[in-house]
């Protein structure tokens, strides 16, 4: 079985494999083990999968499996008590975008042994935030499959919730073992089934317009909250142009200041020059003057050159140094006006998604069915 599914012109020439990335994403109760699901189908270690340690943020992987290109997404867990049910329904839809333009695939992980209503309102969680059309493109995934002593038919005969959650997923099924990691048949046989699905579904992935509608209100909501505020960010943004041009003003004045030291004592030198050059002149009036003095000369031209060469320096190491300086500064400028942007933008983000009446909708409708599904309880527990 192994080289048939591993053969990827076996499945082109069958019509299974496709250059098309095969996107799934698991969904299930927290710490059910969907990230060592997702680790076993791409036969390495790309989620983080430890005891107690939980899925709080979408994450996507990719790799070849079974000669098919496949992309991975594991989810937050459903019914996490750690968050309402409105952030959970914000996060999983949020999930769609790392399957864009959609997911081939749900796949409904449940454990073994530890089947609860919780897992049995998993579909009914997904068409509350995906809509009904999932069901089609819904799977249940067991995981501790070593746990089974018959067959996973034989464990669902006594578990009528079980079957029910299977039927709502088109009686579409699988079992891992995910401790039987160099096992690679079990996943070539998900993957057939995968292909199998993506084919009864006439090659198409899952698509919801209400989902994009919601995307495009947020999107909407944010630019009308962001011009609300245009004034108070342009406020911002003068008001630190105003703090950073004072912080270099002070360094630019401090220059100045350092250039107007630098031309005083230019000047004193001069002068000193000049007594000196008399005090010679007086002291050298009886001894050869016409030599002397041309050697003064020539010496005074000498010193002149080279304090004009020291000037020249200095001048141009503080001319470079204030280029340096406003260069900074409009960098810094343009650093914080990005800064101060991209803040609003997620503040307007979140405030967006915070006042979709789309999502707040679904909180009432999730919580309609989460009461439905305790009466049906009741009612089927035996007296």
């Amino acid at each position: 079985m192994d080289g048939t599914f591993n053969n990827p012109s076996v499945f082109r020439k069958a019509g299974y494999i496709t250059n098309e990335e095969l996107k799934i994403v698991m969904v299930g109760k927290t710490g059910i083990g969907k990230s060592a699901s997702g680790n076993t189908i791409l036969g390495r270690m790309a989620f983080e999968s430890k005891f107690l340690s939980l899925t709080v943020l979408c994450k996507k992987e990719k790799g070849w499996v079974s000669g098919q290109k496949v992309a991975v997404i594991d989810t937050p867990g459903l019914f996490d008590t750690r968050y309402d049910v409105e952030k959970t329904t914000q996060d999983l839809s949020k999930c769609i975008s790392f399957a864009a333009p959609g997911p081939h695939v749900f796949l409904v992980v449940v454990s073994v042994g530890r089947f609860t209503e919780e897992e049995e309102k998993s579909v009914e969680k997904i068409q509350q935030v995906f809509g009904d059309a999932a069901d089609k493109y819904s799977m249940v995934l067991f995981t501790c499959g070593d746990f089974l002593e018959g067959t996973i038919e034989e464990f669902m005969e006594g578990c009528p919730g079980l079957q029910h959650l299977v039927a709502r997923c088109n009686n579409q099924y699988h079992v891992f073992n995910n401790k039987d990691k160099e096992n690679r048949s079990q996943v070539n046989e998900l993957m057939q089934k995968i292909r199998n699905i993506v084919r009864q579904n006439g090659g198409s992935h899952y698509t919801n317009g209400d989902l994009q509608e919601a995307e495009r209100e947020i999107e909407m909501e944010k630019q009308r909250i962001l011009k609300e505020q245009e004034d108070k960010i342009r406020g911002e943004q003068e008001e630190m142009e105003r703090k950073i041009e004072e912080k270099y003003e002070k360094q630019v004045k401090k220059i100045q200041e350092e250039m107007q030291a630098l031309r005083e004592q230019e000047k004193k030198e001069r002068e000193e020059e000049r007594k000196r050059e008399k005090d010679e002149r007086d002291e050298e009036i009886q001894r050869e003057r016409k030599e002397r003095e041309e050697e003064r000369n020539k010496e005074g031209n000498e010193r002149e050159k080279e304090r004009q060469r020291e000037r020249r320096r200095v001048k141009e190491e503080k001319n470079k140094e204030l280029k340096e300086l406003k260069e900074q500064l409009l960098r810094e400028k343009n650093e914080e006006e990005e800064r101060i942007r991209s803040m609003y933008e997620a503040q307007a983000r979140k405030q967006a998604e915070e006042s979709n009446l789309w999502i707040k909708c679904g909180r009432y409708v999730i919580g309609a069915v989460t009461e439905f599904g305790k009466e049906i309880q009741s009612l089927c527990r035996p007296s």
